[in-house]
């Protein structure tokens, strides 16, 4: 896959997010992946993923900066959102909070099959 062809992929599986388009991930995502070193089925990726939108009714991911180096992407995203409660063991409680995550994927064959994520909790704790 070349860099254009893998970022414009990556680009419509964080449109599928957005759209909470859950019967399409598995076009992005492989049945069996690992995030954090943890190995998920789709329908178990699938499910955190809609457990953050319930916790987050207005999340939205918006890519900040995309490297494509197939059969990786590394992404900046930045989140501007409202969780309902805690968030990441923090005391949130319907507070707007903005910040970021580094994430980094591997494909295989046009699909995600690894996630490594890092969420930027300092500036979380910083607005509370």
């Amino acid at each position: 896959m070349t860099k254009t062809a893998l970022s414009d992929r990556y680009r419509a599986y964080i449109a599928c997010l957005n759209a909470q388009e859950w019967a399409s991930l598995g076009s992005f995502v492989h049945d069996a992946l690992h995030y954090n070193g943890r190995a998920l089925t789709l329908t178990d990726y699938r499910e955190m993923l809609r457990k953050d939108f319930r916790d987050i009714p207005d999340l939205f991911f918006d890519i900040q900066l995309l490297i494509a180096d197939p059969p990786r992407i590394a992404s900046r995203l930045l989140f501007d959102c409202t969780p309902k409660a805690a968030f990441m063991g923090l005391r949130v409680d319907g507070k707007r909070v903005a910040f970021s995550e580094n994430v980094f994927y591997e494909f295989r064959e046009g699909k995600i099959e690894q996630v490594w994520s890092v969420i930027d909790k300092a500036a979380i704790e910083a607005q509370l």
